[in-house]
């Protein structure tokens, strides 16, 4: 049995209607987001923001996992400066 991802649990408490495609590209943008934030430990509580955004973002129309990716590490860099 695989790793369970917390954008998918979060998805599940949410009861969010996502397709199969959707879930997918969300979870490939969690993914590469914690990827390219260096960032492994998946119970970290910025991990589990990144996935909060990550579905706020698709339940506003982006599904697109690059674009996903590159809005919340935007959101993220600008939280940081």
């Amino acid at each position: 049995m695989g790793v369970v991802l917390p954008i998918r649990s979060l998805l599940v408490e949410e009861k969010t209607f996502f397709s199969p495609e959707d879930i997918t590209a969300l979870a490939t943008a969690f993914e590469d987001t914690l990827r390219t934030l260096r960032m492994s430990d998946r119970n970290d509580p910025i991990a589990l923001m990144v996935a909060k955004k990550i579905i706020e973002l698709a339940k506003q129309g982006e599904h697109n996992p690059e674009r996903l990716r590159a809005l919340v590490i935007s959101q993220f860099q600008k939280r940081l400066c």
